[in-house]
């Protein structure tokens, strides 16, 4: 039977309304809470997954709650923001904090978990919050019964079921029960699940009846009922609410109930299961609750709604955090074609690229920038002119106000910039708006590939921001001596493992001509090669190339290999403007080619000048503004062109 979730027509597809807090994940796997020394942040709370999960599954939702007016409050409005999630229901509470879940893996059957939820910005929640055309923007609501556990949130909660009835719209119950958080268990039992109470389920069942659809592990079914025996339970409901129920089953995967419940519970609707190694479960149902909802609010039948579930409940209790894990609808249409080798999933390359390509913090269809990362240039330059290193840093943050002066905070614009003489101009760049920032890691001019400052790169990206995106060059042949080949892609390979670790993006500079001359199919043949690595830069910089041809190879190994690549950037190797301009109308029609990334073209003769004390700041200032802006004019020009 298929599954009905109406046909009436709504700009949103559903509104979770309830928790929304901040989650700090211990990073040590397999120790106590006591002894977690290092966290990682994400966006947390049932319904606010929910509305995650079901965005990155191709729902339009939005969340109804209340956030602190503090930086934890802005984080969530944030991430929901860049997870497609409308923000619109959400209320910034100027008294209260934003609510905090501490949690970590102890092993695979104990998940410690604090909540700091005294007082917390969710929980005051109101009726006043819910607004009727708010509300009528949606085909459905997800309520959660925490939510019922207070009378003000209660009453946000059933305003919200009423409202979504009266536009004739559906009204889904996830039972979401935490004993502790209804005053039942202590502070660090947050991690229980179940705790009979007879007046909770004398509120839950006072729910049921105004439910379509009702999900639940075994032990919420018992609560939502107030019976100690599962089909005893079962029947309970049922004799309260004609909803679709669906029982979470945890390894054993789902089972739904469209109509009575039968003696033989096995006898409901199932779908597929997939065992996999539990690595942490929390998070899983709401992953759950999203694949469901994908299928049941596009009306699929109940069984591949069941299926798309337990998909997504398996991705996630195999991974670490709760939203950030849950899958992309491309990701899981990969999964249920593909399937994996890997009982951990979380250790399927494969998959997980296509979960961090289709889950990437923002979308950058292009970019123009303005790199100063060059080191060994500069100190050159300055030694030349007699002057100190640290003044290297200050042409920098002049650079900075020049590429901004330029971006004006318009999309499309980054920087390419170092650390060792960048720090300040670090932080100039930070107060502007920016589509993108490349750092270097590599020693500059090594070959064979050198790291800078340590070999262990993984150490330093960590202190990196999150949007900061590693660049290394690379020269690199097909042609290379087995010897240095070999060095160099181990290199590569570490860094893309280190990259994929701890979060950050990746590009990737490999220069062919300098060691010998470039074919047509030179520079494709060293991207094939790394390729083959499993190497999936998320950006690939490359220099001109003599003919399409030659364009044409390249595009077609990065579209073989990662079709979610971002695309190609094109550097400049210190050409005059007029070759640039030459090779970025050459690349009209590239498709793969998204930007360049252009530094001692723009910068050098300001440098010079500016060195050897001729111009001032505001001067040199001026100039790189006037090269930048007119490079990039040269830039969208040939790229209307190619629209053309």
């Amino acid at each position: 039977m298929a599954a009905s979730a109406g046909e009436r027509t709504a700009e949103l597809d559903v509104i979770t309304i309830g928790r929304a807090s901040v989650d700090l994940y211990g990073q040590q796997i397999g120790a106590r809470l006591e002894d977690a020394a290092s966290f990682a942040k994400s966006v947390g709370g049932c319904p606010a997954n929910i509305a995650i999960g079901t965005a990155r599954l191709g729902l339009r939702s939005a969340l109804l709650t209340r956030v602190g007016d503090e930086q934890f409050g802005r984080f969530i409005r944030e991430q929901l923001g860049r997870e497609g999630v409308s923000t619109d229901g959400i209320v910034a509470d100027l008294e209260r904090l934003t609510a905090l879940a501490i949690l970590s893996v102890q092993d695979d059957r104990s998940f410690p978990l604090l909540f700091y939820r005294e007082n917390c910005a969710d929980m005051a929640l109101s009726e006043h919050d819910v607004a009727a055309d708010f509300i009528g923007r949606a085909r459905a609501v997800v309520v959660t019964g925490t939510h019922f556990s207070r009378p003000g949130t209660e009453a946000a909660q059933r305003k919200a079921m009423r409202l979504m009835r009266e536009a004739g719209g559906k009204v889904v119950l996830d039972i979401d029960y935490r004993p502790n958080l209804w005053g039942l268990a202590g502070h660090a039992e947050g991690d229980n699940r179940y705790i009979a109470s007879a007046a909770v389920s004398a509120k839950m069942k006072s729910v049921l009846a105004e439910c379509d659809l009702i999900v639940g592990t075994e032990e919420e079914a018992l609560v939502a009922s107030g019976e100690s025996e599962l089909p005893a339970a079962l029947k309970a409901i049922r004799a309260h609410s004609q909803a679709v129920i669906v029982l979470k089953r945890g390894p054993m995967g789902c089972i739904v109930y469209d109509g009575a419940i039968p003696d033989d519970l096995e006898r409901g609707i199932v779908g597929r299961g997939f065992p996999i190694e539990v690595y942490n479960v929390l998070g899983a149902g709401d992953a759950f609750m999203s694949g469901f909802l994908r299928g049941w609010l596009r009306g699929e039948p109940l069984e591949t709604a069941a299926t798309w579930a337990n998909a997504c409940g398996a991705f996630a209790v195999s991974r670490l955090l709760c939203a950030p894990e849950i899958p992309t609808f491309e990701e899981l249409q990969f999964f249920l074609k593909h399937g994996s080798r890997h009982h951990a999933l979380r250790k399927d390359e494969a998959i997980n690229h296509v979960h961090w390509a289709t889950t990437r913090r923002t979308e950058i269809p292009s970019i123009m920038a303005f790199a100063v990362d060059h080191r060994a240039q500069f100190e050159e330059l300055a030694a030349r002119h007699g002057q100190d290193a640290a003044r290297i840093g200050v042409f920098k943050t002049l650079a900075v106000r020049a590429a901004a002066k330029v971006a004006g905070g318009r999309p499309g614009y980054g920087m390419l910039m170092d650390e060792r003489f960048g720090r300040e101009a670090l932080f100039e760049f930070a107060r502007h708006e920016f589509s993108w920032l490349g750092r270097p890691v590599e020693v500059p001019g090594s070959r064979p590939l050198r790291f800078e400052f340590s070999q262990d790169i993984g150490s330093q990206l960590v202190e990196w921001p999150v949007d900061h995106c590693i660049k290394c060059l690379c020269f690199y042949r097909p042609d290379d001596p087995p010897a240095l080949k070999a060095e160099q892609q181990e290199k590569l390979r570490a860094l893309f493992d280190a990259a994929r670790k701890v979060g950050r993006e990746l590009l990737i500079e490999i220069i062919c001509g300098k060691h010998g001359p470039l074919a047509d199919d030179t520079v494709a043949s060293a991207l094939e090669e790394l390729y083959a690595l499993g190497i999936k830069p998320d950006w690939w910089k490359l220099e001109p190339q003599a003919s399409p041809a030659a364009w044409n190879a390249i595009a077609s190994v990065i579209e073989r290999n990662d079709p979610w690549c971002r695309g190609v950037m094109l550097l400049g190797l210190e050409a005059p403007q007029a070759e640039l301009e030459a090779a970025f109308a050459a690349t009209a029609d590239a498709q793969v080619v998204k930007g360049f990334a252009v530094g001692r073209t723009l910068f050098m003769s300001a440098a010079e000048s500016w060195f050897a004390g001729e111009i001032s700041d505001e001067a040199a200032i001026t100039e790189m503004a006037d090269r930048f802006n007119s490079l990039t004019r040269a830039w969208q020009s040939a790229r209307v062109g190619r629209a053309a």
